[in-house]
């Protein structure tokens, strides 16, 4: 990444949770196990949909993506956080800052779209059953996955590049935990307004438009299966929906409560653990969400086990 002379001396200090030192070694161990627990939960999920026929579906293939996306959004933030958390020298370079921020941007619009992509899906899937197969073709399935990850470089690369033109000196503290956007634009010593006006205009269309796709495809689902006589077909339709009705109104709530809710400093303590949230706890309760409400995905694990445990 190209970056001016005058930015090459600029060093930055990622404060993290460095202000409150006796909840050092607790955060860790609770930030520990919820990264392993997700690298486990997410791999696992993505390893279990391969292996097993009956999960080669449109749904588990968008269900696959999103795992491999949280699993990518958490890394990039998780073992910084937990390294910074144990060690006094929390800097980073602006380079490795930008290289972070640039990363994290793609896989969490990435995300975004793709539950949008999962609602469609469901809409689909039980508002149009008999042409679900013909609608929702292998193909369809690739393209909306690849143009989700194509708009997740694409917002990214904008704001990243827009960065790289502003100028920074000196030592700059950022308090938080990894390089957020807008922490960090606010040390340069340039004008950012364009910077602000181009993050607020991404972050606005990728919100509302993702939201949008996600009420109608549920309005219309809604509506069908109130039309539904059988109570069990009702029973059955709402099931489908929980999963992906918990993890986008988790994912979401977090979004609007981080950039719509007003933060003053003494709410700064809630803000970062909001974005630990909404960085890591969300990527660990998405394969959970999906596998503890599926019966052939939790069929697979213990199929796993059982194998496992025999052959021991």
């Amino acid at each position: 990444m190209l970056l001016s002379e005058r930015n090459k001396s600029a060093t930055f200090i990622l404060m993290g949770f460095s202000e409150y030192p006796k909840l050092q070694v607790p955060l860790f161990l609770i930030f520990l196990v919820i990264y392993i627990v997700t690298v486990v939960g997410n791999i696992g999920m993505i390893v279990i949909i391969r292996i097993n026929p009956k999960l080669h579906t449109p749904m588990y293939f968008f269900l696959s993506h999103l795992s491999f996306v949280d699993f990518c959004y958490s890394t990039i933030t998780a073992p910084e956080m937990l390294v910074n958390l144990i060690i006094e020298d929390r800097t980073i370079s602006l380079t490795g800052c930008l290289v972070q921020f640039f990363l994290f941007c793609i896989f969490v619009v990435t995300e975004s779209f793709l539950l949008a992509v999962m609602a469609y899906d469901r809409f689909v899937a039980i508002c149009k059953p008999l042409l679900y197969t013909v609608a929702m073709s292998h193909k369809l399935c690739v393209l909306l996955v690849m143009g989700s990850y194509a708009w997740g470089i694409a917002c990214s690369l904008t704001l990243t590049c827009s960065a790289i033109n502003l100028s920074f000196r000196g030592i700059n503290i950022i308090d938080h935990f990894y390089c957020e956007f807008v922490s960090l634009i606010s040390l340069s010593y340039s004008d950012a307004y364009v910077n602000q006006m181009l993050f607020f205009v991404l972050a606005t269309f990728n919100e509302v438009s993702t939201v949008i796709i996600i009420l109608m495809s549920y309005a219309f689902i809604v509506v069908t299966i109130l039309k539904m006589h059988s109570i069990s077909g009702r029973r059955k339709a709402f099931s489908t929906c929980a999963s992906h009705l918990m993890a986008i109104t988790i994912f979401h709530g977090t979004i609007l409560y981080l950039y719509c809710v007003p933060n003053s400093k003494n709410s700064r303590f809630t803000v970062k653990v909001a974005s630990v949230f909404y960085s890591v706890v969300i990527s660990m309760l998405n394969p959970l969400i999906y596998s503890l409400r599926n019966k052939d995905v939790k069929e697979t694990v213990s199929k796993i086990l059982g194998t496992k445990i025999f052959s021991c």
